[in-house]
Protein backbone atom coordinates (compact mmCIF):
# COMPACT_ATOMS: atom_id res chain seq x y z
CA UNK A 1 0.00 0.00 0.00
CA UNK A 2 0.95 3.67 -0.60
CA UNK A 3 1.60 5.94 1.77
CA UNK A 4 0.77 8.82 -1.01
CA UNK A 5 -3.62 9.12 -0.98
CA UNK A 6 -4.81 8.36 -4.33
CA UNK A 7 -7.52 10.90 -5.96
CA UNK A 8 -9.76 8.13 -5.39
CA UNK A 9 -8.63 7.25 -2.01
CA UNK A 10 -12.42 7.14 0.16
CA UNK A 11 -11.01 7.49 3.61
CA UNK A 12 -9.25 10.74 2.40
CA UNK A 13 -11.06 12.15 -0.56
CA UNK A 14 -10.11 15.54 -0.72
CA UNK A 15 -6.18 15.41 1.22
CA UNK A 16 -4.95 16.19 -1.83
CA UNK A 17 -7.87 17.99 -3.37
CA UNK A 18 -9.08 16.75 -6.79
CA UNK A 19 -8.61 17.19 -10.48
CA UNK A 20 -10.97 19.38 -12.22
CA UNK A 21 -11.72 21.33 -15.62
CA UNK A 22 -11.63 24.92 -15.19
CA UNK A 23 -13.15 26.45 -18.44
CA UNK A 24 -11.61 24.09 -20.41
CA UNK A 25 -8.22 23.54 -19.19
CA UNK A 26 -6.50 21.35 -16.56
CA UNK A 27 -7.22 22.34 -13.25
CA UNK A 28 -7.19 21.40 -9.00
CA UNK A 29 -9.09 22.56 -6.43
CA UNK A 30 -7.55 22.17 -2.78
CA UNK A 31 -10.40 22.60 0.46
CA UNK A 32 -8.70 24.53 3.27
CA UNK A 33 -9.81 25.44 6.54
CA UNK A 34 -9.06 28.73 8.49
CA UNK A 35 -7.67 27.62 11.66
CA UNK A 36 -6.61 29.73 14.44
CA UNK A 37 -2.64 30.09 13.52
CA UNK A 38 -3.67 31.00 10.00
CA UNK A 39 -5.28 34.43 11.93
CA UNK A 40 -3.58 37.57 12.95
CA UNK A 41 -4.66 39.99 16.01
CA UNK A 42 -7.12 41.18 14.01
CA UNK A 43 -8.80 37.76 13.77
CA UNK A 44 -8.54 38.04 9.61
CA UNK A 45 -6.05 35.59 8.12
CA UNK A 46 -2.50 36.66 8.27
CA UNK A 47 -1.34 37.23 4.33
CA UNK A 48 1.32 34.56 4.59
CA UNK A 49 -1.00 32.10 5.23
CA UNK A 50 -2.48 32.63 1.85
CA UNK A 51 1.39 31.68 0.58
CA UNK A 52 1.27 28.44 2.13
CA UNK A 53 -2.20 27.31 0.84
CA UNK A 54 -1.33 28.70 -2.96
CA UNK A 55 2.32 26.40 -2.10
CA UNK A 56 -0.25 23.98 -0.40
CA UNK A 57 -2.20 24.08 -4.02
CA UNK A 58 0.61 23.66 -6.88
CA UNK A 59 2.34 20.74 -4.67
CA UNK A 60 -0.87 18.59 -4.59
CA UNK A 61 -1.79 19.26 -8.32
CA UNK A 62 1.54 18.40 -9.29
CA UNK A 63 1.39 15.58 -6.83
CA UNK A 64 -2.05 14.48 -9.01
CA UNK A 65 -0.58 14.84 -11.95
CA UNK A 66 2.09 12.63 -11.38
CA UNK A 67 4.84 15.19 -11.18
CA UNK A 68 5.38 15.02 -7.14
CA UNK A 69 8.13 17.00 -5.67
CA UNK A 70 9.79 13.82 -3.90
CA UNK A 71 10.25 12.00 -7.40
CA UNK A 72 11.97 15.10 -9.08
CA UNK A 73 14.10 15.52 -6.44
CA UNK A 74 15.28 11.82 -5.69
CA UNK A 75 15.16 11.46 -9.59
CA UNK A 76 13.37 8.47 -9.20
CA UNK A 77 11.16 9.63 -12.16
CA UNK A 78 13.84 8.67 -14.63
CA UNK A 79 15.36 12.00 -14.72
CA UNK A 80 18.03 13.79 -13.20
CA UNK A 81 17.28 15.07 -10.35
CA UNK A 82 15.29 18.56 -10.05
CA UNK A 83 12.76 20.45 -8.51
CA UNK A 84 10.28 23.31 -9.15
CA UNK A 85 11.42 26.81 -7.88
CA UNK A 86 9.29 30.13 -7.63
CA UNK A 87 10.68 32.43 -10.23
CA UNK A 88 7.80 35.18 -10.13
CA UNK A 89 4.73 35.47 -8.02
CA UNK A 90 2.02 38.17 -7.61
CA UNK A 91 -1.07 37.89 -5.13
CA UNK A 92 -4.13 40.60 -4.98
CA UNK A 93 -5.77 40.24 -1.37
CA UNK A 94 -9.14 41.56 -2.13
CA UNK A 95 -11.47 40.24 0.54
CA UNK A 96 -10.60 38.63 3.92
CA UNK A 97 -11.02 35.54 5.52
CA UNK A 98 -11.76 34.95 8.98
CA UNK A 99 -11.30 31.58 11.23
CA UNK A 100 -13.19 28.45 10.96
CA UNK A 101 -14.58 29.47 7.11
CA UNK A 102 -14.36 26.93 4.31
CA UNK A 103 -12.38 27.86 1.53
CA UNK A 104 -10.62 26.53 -1.63
CA UNK A 105 -7.54 26.99 -3.55
CA UNK A 106 -8.26 26.48 -7.28
CA UNK A 107 -4.91 26.52 -9.42
CA UNK A 108 -5.06 26.51 -13.07
CA UNK A 109 -2.06 26.73 -15.87
CA UNK A 110 -1.73 29.21 -17.45
CA UNK A 111 1.06 28.69 -19.62
CA UNK A 112 3.93 25.89 -20.43
CA UNK A 113 7.45 27.25 -21.30
CA UNK A 114 10.48 25.08 -21.72
CA UNK A 115 11.66 24.87 -18.30
CA UNK A 116 9.04 27.41 -17.23
CA UNK A 117 5.19 26.71 -15.52
CA UNK A 118 3.10 29.90 -14.99
CA UNK A 119 -0.07 29.19 -12.88
CA UNK A 120 -2.88 30.90 -11.76
CA UNK A 121 -4.71 30.79 -8.75
CA UNK A 122 -7.43 31.68 -6.50
CA UNK A 123 -8.84 31.41 -3.06
CA UNK A 124 -12.60 31.50 -2.82
CA UNK A 125 -15.29 31.22 -0.15
CA UNK A 126 -17.79 29.67 -2.09
CA UNK A 127 -18.60 32.13 -4.91
CA UNK A 128 -16.54 34.35 -3.50
CA UNK A 129 -12.95 35.14 -4.81
CA UNK A 130 -10.62 36.34 -1.89
CA UNK A 131 -7.37 36.58 -3.13
CA UNK A 132 -5.63 35.90 -7.13
CA UNK A 133 -2.35 35.09 -7.26
CA UNK A 134 -0.41 34.19 -10.67
CA UNK A 135 3.19 32.31 -9.83
CA UNK A 136 5.88 31.06 -12.42
CA UNK A 137 8.15 28.13 -11.17
CA UNK A 138 11.23 27.29 -13.19
CA UNK A 139 12.02 23.50 -13.66
CA UNK A 140 15.90 23.46 -11.88
CA UNK A 141 18.24 20.51 -11.76
CA UNK A 142 20.06 20.38 -8.30
CA UNK A 143 23.06 22.10 -9.38
CA UNK A 144 20.64 25.16 -10.16
CA UNK A 145 20.47 24.76 -14.13
CA UNK A 146 17.18 25.32 -15.64
CA UNK A 147 15.63 22.26 -17.25
CA UNK A 148 12.85 21.21 -19.76
CA UNK A 149 9.58 19.75 -18.08
CA UNK A 150 8.47 16.28 -19.92
CA UNK A 151 6.89 15.51 -22.37
CA UNK A 152 4.69 13.46 -19.73
CA UNK A 153 4.01 15.86 -17.57
CA UNK A 154 3.72 18.73 -19.81
CA UNK A 155 1.32 16.68 -21.46
CA UNK A 156 -0.53 16.06 -18.64
CA UNK A 157 -0.80 20.01 -17.67
CA UNK A 158 -2.63 20.37 -21.06
CA UNK A 159 -4.85 18.14 -21.22
CA UNK A 160 -8.31 18.32 -19.28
Amino acid sequence: MSDTPSNTDPKWPDLAGRLVDIDGTRGHVLPIRVYFEDTDFSGLVYHASYVRWCERGRSDFLRLLGGDHRRLIDGSDGGEPAAFVVRRMTFDFLKPARIDELLEVETRVKAVGAASLTLLQRVRRGATTLVEAEVTVVLISVSGKPLRISGALRQSFESP
